[in-house]
């Protein structure tokens, strides 16, 4: 076994998990970010992943698997980023365990991360969530479920890895019903639910049957739902409704629209934004901002203020001697 493996193993083991205490989901992708490099490189050079060596994850190859990211598997920008910042991680904890592979560390830690494009946050209308809620077959067990977990996303706003990492336990359909989950930074949070989510996770609830640490969205055999399966099953029903709504067929709909409409449904209902940014469990506010800058109605109203260009500027005469003076007051 070469010195990357073992020195691999005691990043996950002493680094990430005894020393820094990382929470699963930090662990989960980094893991993902070391099966996908290990593979490329298997795929590279036909070596073992036990036998590859530092000196093989030069700066250039490393910039190729994250080349290959992008064109290959059609990674954005951002998750291209993400999966650099595993490997810096790692490159930083074996600086100083193998000094005599310094300069190779070091170019491959002065790999620039990629500038990405702001775009404009994609949300759903109230007409496009309905067509969507209406997309899945009720009629099958599938159908049932999909509708559920598709209708608590847009009205809690979690994020992906909070819907899948549910339990039955989680949701509470009593006086004040609400579900409980556990987000970024390991912080946990609760979010209320409106009676008609209220009402569809009864029923599903009831036909789930589950123990209350079983998941409260599985699979036919019981296991958790993967990221995958769920960006499938979502990707599946909007392609469905877009055929009555046509608008969903210019927008690439994920799990993570789901929450952005449901920040946007916040928005446009008045609610500041800072309870927003509590609601979604952002750590800090300024996240939030950039659902202002999607929501077009507020510069419409923004718009509708201003003083129309044909009306001349002036000053304000007052048209009264006494009004005059109480106006200087």
């Amino acid at each position: 076994m070469s010195a990357l493996a073992p020195t691999l193993q005691a990043f996950f083991t002493d680094w990430l998990v005894r020393q820094r205490c990382c929470s699963l989901r930090t662990v989960t992708a980094y893991r993902d970010t070391f099966r996908l490099l290990l593979g490329f490189m298997r795929l590279q050079t036909g070596k073992e992943p036990s036998a590859l060596d530092w000196d093989d994850l030069d700066a250039p190859t490393i910039s190729a698997f994250l080349d290959h990211l992008e064109t290959d598997r059609h990674n954005s920008p951002r998750t291209r980023n993400a999966r650099l910042a595993a490997v810096r991680s790692l490159f930083r904890y074996a600086s100083l365990r193998h000094p005599e592979h310094a300069a190779v560390i070091q170019r491959v830690l002065a790999i620039p991360q990629k500038r990405c494009e702001n775009k404009v946050i994609s949300f759903l209308t109230p007409v496009e969530v309905g067509a969507l809620l209406d997309a899945p077959d009720t009629t099958r067990w599938e159908g049932r479920r999909d509708r559920a977990l598709m209708l608590l996303a847009i009205q809690t706003g979690l994020r992906l890895s909070e819907l899948i990492g549910l339990d039955c336990g989680d949701v509470s359909l009593d006086t004040a019903a609400h579900v409980c989950c556990e987000g970024k930074g390991r912080k946990e949070r609760c979010v209320p639910l409106t009676k008609s989510t209220v009402a569809v996770l009864r029923a599903w609830l009831r036909e789930r049957q589950g123990r209350l640490d079983d998941p409260l969205f599985p699979t036919h055999t019981g296991r958790r739902l993967s990221p995958d399966a769920v960006e499938r099953r979502v990707a599946a029903h909007a392609a469905t409704a877009g055929r009555q709504t046509p608008s969903l067929g210019d927008k690439h709909l994920t799990p993570h629209v789901l929450r952005h409409t449901s920040a946007m449904q916040l928005l446009q209902a008045g609610v500041d934004t800072s309870v927003i940014a509590l609601w979604l469990g952002h750590a800090d506010s300024r996240s939030t901002q950039a659902y202002l800058h999607a929501d077009l109605s507020i510069k419409e109203k923004a718009l509708a203020r201003m003083a129309p260009a044909s009306v001349p500027a002036g000053r304000y005469h007052p048209p009264d001697p006494l009004i005059a003076f109480l106006e200087r007051l």
